[in-house]
């Protein structure tokens, strides 16, 4: 009967260390998930600034367009 109570103390730091190593791996899976959104905003924002750029420059670019077939127009009215 005396070995009793010892089994049992064994039993529960057991199932301590069980409980620490599954908070360990817990503690571990949410930092993974952290850096992951952190590295999809990250992502997000340099492809947000990408397109906004492209726009940009798309619109300066249809703009210098549109100043050339307006000087070409002129040109062929003025007989030039």
């Amino acid at each position: 009967m005396t070995d009793h109570p010892q089994l049992i103390a064994e039993q529960v730091s057991h199932v301590i260390d069980l409980l620490k190593a599954e908070n360990r791996l817990l503690t571990h899976r949410v930092e993974q998930l952290e850096r992951t959104v952190s590295d999809q905003e990250t992502r997000l924002r340099a492809n947000t600034e990408g397109v906004t750029q492209f726009k940009v420059w798309s619109g300066i670019l249809s703009g210098g367009s549109i100043i050339t077939a307006i000087l070409a127009l002129l040109k062929s009215f003025t007989g030039g």
